[in-house]
């Protein structure tokens, strides 16, 4: 630790290191680790004067770090605004405070004229998003959120604000039939998605989205980190896919 600041940073999540590269912070990441199977003794060893994580999945690990005497800061944002104050407190963290009000300055203007740009259609699209597919999992709070904003309504807002996939599995996958998406979009963690496969569903040929083959992947890179791409390259895609099918 140099003055006020930590110099020596590892990163449990994508991100963290992200949001530092864009504060031009990346000279004091000296680790990144795998999100759930962080190796302990490594992350020791490299003497971090910080680790940053996210979430309870990684409370274990959290936990372990502290005990061996580390600093940690698990982030627990699950919200657009809550993405936006964790680039700002990560900002003041490492000194970059001036350059993490501008980076969310330049997210807020982006995320109004979006809103602004929905506004102005005549129709807003019902979208089903997946997180998953066996079990089937609907989407989280910041994907409902940017689903918004980009000018569509999320067919399963009662199961975005359950900050985990357990609480946001459909029981009854004819309650998505039943709700009738215009759209729907895959983001399967981990795999590819495969929309005939969606599309192939018992059942499923009733709903408008496969009817009119409005299916499309968003990778999970992109949209399911709860950090700067998902506000960019995530909104950007789920605006190019509602604004084509508004038209």
């Amino acid at each position: 630790m140099k003055g006020n600041y930590p110099e020596r940073i590892v990163c449990l999540t994508e991100e963290t290191t992200e949001t530092l590269y864009l504060l031009g912070e990346e000279d004091r990441i000296i680790g990144i680790s795998a999100f759930t199977s962080a190796k302990i003794d490594r992350i020791v060893a490299l003497e971090p004067d910080l680790v940053l994580g996210f979430s309870d999945l990684q409370a274990d690990i959290a936990a372990e770090l502290i005990r061996r005497g580390i600093t940690v800061l698990v982030f627990n944002h699950r919200s657009v605004q809550e993405i936006l104050s964790m680039i700002r407190t990560l900002g003041g963290m490492v000194g970059a405070a001036k350059r993490a009000d501008e980076l969310v300055g330049a997210y807020e203007k982006n995320i109004e004229r979006n809103t602004a740009q929905a506004a102005s259609r005549s129709r807003r699209p019902k979208v089903y998003f997946e997180e998953w597919d066996n079990p089937q999992i609907s989407g989280i709070q910041w994907v409902s959120e940017l689903i918004t904003i980009a000018g569509g309504d999320d067919i399963f807002p009662e199961l975005a604000v359950c900050p985990d996939g357990k609480s946001r599995i459909i029981g009854d996958p004819n309650e998505v039939i039943r709700r009738a998406p215009d759209i729907i979009i895959g983001s399967w963690c981990g795999k590819k998605f495969r929309p005939e496969k969606v599309a192939a569903r018992q059942g499923w040929d009733a709903i408008p989205a496969v009817q009119n083959g409005d299916i499309y992947e968003i990778k999970s890179a992109e949209i399911l980190q709860p950090g700067p791409a998902a506000l960019t390259d995530g909104l950007e895609q789920l605006q190019e896919i509602i604004t084509a099918w508004a038209v």
